[in-house]
């Protein structure tokens, strides 16, 4: 239910309400139909329509990979062979929908089958992960699959593995201690037997996530795992309540927050997994920290970041960070003894950090080597270190741009291969190539050389590579390439956005705007109708995440919906995105822009682009602007509608943190700094902290959260709400209930009154009532 501290508004006193602000009402009154061309551009709609758009392969081995390829007659899930540089079927994929059917209980199509990753089991089986469940199938014969297993669903028997490097182990977490499953047997052996609730071994939880998987590293030869006994015994809770009839369902788990004395400790240890043994390292618990992230678990592998094991399995490198991330320490630990060497470490002035996407140190003990990632240079670069003495060697890199992701080193030839931005002159920043460089320096080579963001996946023994590259306004075109040359040995697919145009869709306008600081170039992507007319005014909604940890426009990669852009400029908008000063991918001192003030939110950049942007255009309406997003993106578009009243008239806030006292510890602290307060009980948050600005809200403000967000706690929304109605102030609230972060089911709902909010409020026209978004139905 939508709350309204004013009551019900009708429709003509929105409009009013929007001229009162000085926007200048159309008085249009939209229909069904509108909403229903708008709604053609969401991502549901349109993704369909990009034939061949494959953006990521999968390796089998050295010569084979898999891909979900995709045309107007389904999905096809494809295996390509490098040697004869054809694809062909992966499976049969109506044996494969039958099979799927009869363990779902209901049909399933050949062609849309939905299959969201598959892999060949130790036993042959083909593993197929569906809808959040994973099947095993046996594709001989008739074909059958398993009743499947629910990835979501906690309980004896269905705890999600880790695989061995072998395949022949799997190690889970159970009743806080650490198990082993024989895959071939189903043999369980209990590898621990001293964890208990709250100080569980390999146990995943980051506060803002908590999840049953294990946070562990397997040594190369299965016969160990690196993992740690995390303490959260001291730990504040965090609570939820859920709605229903009845006693309500509670949520309670350890939350860390901003400032508590007690926070989330590990202690590392390392385990033979055949003997049944632990030794701890010799050493005091470590923060739960990354160099990544605000988690030692954030990469996209789901593993844990910053734990490396030597190629012959002989030993274990790991990096400890800072409870601030102000400094890191490179670290050995003897796997017998469980002593432990500093090597060396760095500190910075204000958080470091390993890379973009994963960490990129690498530990080459056969060289006495270790491969170091830092900004020093104001730039992320690479440089070798000595792994005796802990002194520097040399630069691998250097040089203005940044090298995001280390990919493969290759001892043996001294070659490190890396995705990188910023390193080639007059090609956009933010778009990704890649290189390969002689860990003894030099001129690194470009070998994936085209103008355009670039994904990359590589060959398990570093031969080959499949890069997929596209921009914002170019679908993707993905090639087989050589490693050491760049050169295309193959085309895999090449995208055909034919039907995509025929609905009548346009590509977004990149644009630039100088930054805060008048001189610093700001990248962006612009949304207008489809019908766009030149000679009328035209609102504009900013839409904005203002990270530090990611920027508002995403991967400059091809995508045909970003969010629901497109969709909400066809109802009469002009929609923007900035990456504002303080956001990644940039430089050091760029991301720096605002560190220990994050209520700055970049908003100081939004505003002046907005601005230049008005001036540019005589078709935007700059008396009717508008912002919103979602979570960080939330947070930030409060914090416009309260410290930039007279250029912002509306806003919609979706999850936001608005303070950062109240969210978990580990992101805030890395931004802000820990908190420090004085005699008078101020502090350096009490800033940031959006509930201390509420007086200055003039327009409209829509406040959203669903009761049940486990990751920005509704509290924070709740925060701002008890300050408004003490300042007297009209605002609009949405609970959804019983909705985690992004609202699930509710989501179209959200979608449809977001929409309804910006029509009414900034446009000053109608909305259809009650407009239902339609998406697909599983």
């Amino acid at each position: 239910m939508t709350l309204n501290t004013r009551g019900a508004r009708l429709a003509g006193a929105l409009a009013l309400g929007a001229l009162s602000m000085g926007a200048a009402a159309q008085g249009r009154t939209l229909t069904n139909d509108d909403y229903a061309r708008a709604e053609r551009y969401v991502g549901y709609n349109v993704t369909p329509l990009v034939d061949h758009a494959v953006q990521t392969v999968t390796w089998l081995d050295d010569t084979h990979f898999w891909y979900r390829d995709h045309d107007a007659t389904g999905d096809h899930y494809l295996r390509f062979d490098v040697g004869t540089g054809k694809a062909e079927s992966a499976f049969d994929h109506a044996k494969l929908a039958a099979a799927l059917g009869k363990a779902l209980g209901k049909p399933v199509s050949a062609t849309k089958l939905g299959i969201a990753t598959f892999a060949i089991a130790p036993d042959g089986r083909l593993d197929v992960s569906l809808k959040g469940r994973h099947y095993l199938c046996d594709m001989k014969g008739k074909a059958t699959c398993d009743a499947g297993r629910d990835e979501n669903v906690d309980g004896v028997g269905n705890e999600p593995m880790v695989l061995s490097p072998d395949k022949r182990s799997g190690a889970f977490v159970r009743d806080w201690n650490l198990w082993v499953r024989d895959i071939a047997t189903g043999k369980e052996s209990q590898l621990t037997l001293d964890g208990v609730e709250n100080d569980g071994y390999a146990t995943d939880n980051a506060g803002w996530k908590h999840s049953s998987k294990a946070i562990l590293v397997w040594s190369p030869d299965s016969k160990r795992i690196a993992t740690f006994q995390q303490d959260q015994r001291k730990t504040g809770d965090m609570v939820l309540v859920g709605t229903n009839v009845g006693h309500p369902k509670v949520e309670k788990w350890k939350y860390p927050l901003v400032g508590d004395k007690d926070v989330t400790m590990i202690e590392r240890v390392i385990v033979d997994v055949d003997a049944r043994k632990v030794l701890r390292l010799n050493m005091e618990p470590d923060q739960h920290r990354s160099t990544l992230c605000d988690d030692v678990s954030c990469g996209r592998d789901d593993g844990w970041d910053d734990v490396q094991w030597a190629t012959d399995s002989g030993s274990l490198a790991f990096v400890s960070s800072s409870r601030d991330h102000k400094q890191a320490w490179f670290r050995v630990a003897d796997i017998h003894t469980g002593d432990v060497r500093t090597v060396f470490d760095e500190s910075v002035p204000t958080y470091y950090e390993s890379g973009n996407g994963k960490v990129n140190w690498q530990y080459l003990p056969a060289s006495h080597e270790v491969v170091w990632f830092s900004e020093r240079n104001n730039w992320g670069n690479l440089y070798l270190y000595d792994l005796d003495s802990g002194k520097l060697k040399h630069a691998i890199t250097t040089g203005e741009g940044n090298v995001t992701e280390v990919l493969k080193v290759d001892a043996a030839t001294r070659t490190l291969w890396f995705r990188g931005v910023g390193r080639e002159h007059g090609v956009d920043p933010y778009y990704q190539q890649f290189y390969k460089v002689s860990l003894d320096g030099g001129a690194p080579t470009l070998l994936a050389p085209e103008p355009a963001d670039h994904t990359i996946t590589l060959s398990p023994d570093g031969r080959l590579f499949a890069d997929a590259y596209s921009t914002p306004t170019t679908p993707p075109v993905t090639v087989l390439r050589n490693a050491q040359d760049g050169k295309v040995m193959g085309t895999i697919a090449k995208a055909d956005i034919s039907r995509l145009l025929a609905t009548g869709w346009k590509a977004p306008e990149p644009f630039t705007v100088k930054g805060r600081d008048g001189k610093t170039d700001l990248y962006g992507l612009m949304f207008k109708p489809t019908h766009f007319d030149p000679s009328k005014k035209y609102p504009i909604i900013d839409y904005i995440y203002p990270g530090p940890q990611t920027g508002s426009v995403g991967s400059r990669s091809f995508n045909p919906a970003r969010v629901d852009h497109q969709a909400l400029a066809e109802l009469g908008f002009i929609v923007v995105a900035i990456d504002g000063m303080g956001t990644p991918w940039r430089s050091k001192a760029f991301h720096d822009a605002y560190f220990g003030n994050i209520g700055d939110n970049t908003l100081p950049d939004q505003v002046v682009g907005l601005k230049e942007l008005g001036k540019r255009y005589p078709w935007i309406d700059m008396q009717r602007v508008g912002m919103w997003g979602h979570s960080g993106g939330g947070n930030a578009t409060v914090t416009a509608m309260f410290r930039y009243a007279d250029l912002f008239k509306v806003g919609i806030a979706e999850s936001g943190n608005h303070d950062n006292r109240n969210y978990e510890d580990d992101w805030a602290e890395k931004w802000q700094g820990l908190l420090v307060a004085g005699k008078d009980g101020k502090s350096n948050y009490d800033d940031q902290a959006n509930q201390n600005h509420a007086a200055g809200l003039k327009g409209h403000l829509l406040l959203a959260h669903g009761t049940m967000d486990d990751n920005v706690p509704p509290y924070e929304t709740l925060l701002v709400v008890d300050a408004l109605i003490k300042a007297n102030k009209d605002f609009d609230l949405l609970l959804i209930p019983n909705a985690r972060h992004a609202y699930g089911a509710a989501s179209p709902y959200m979608m449809r009154k977001r929409w309804d909010y910006f029509v009414r409020n900034l446009a000053g026209d109608t909305s259809p009532r009650e407009y239902e978004m339609k998406p697909p139905k599983d």
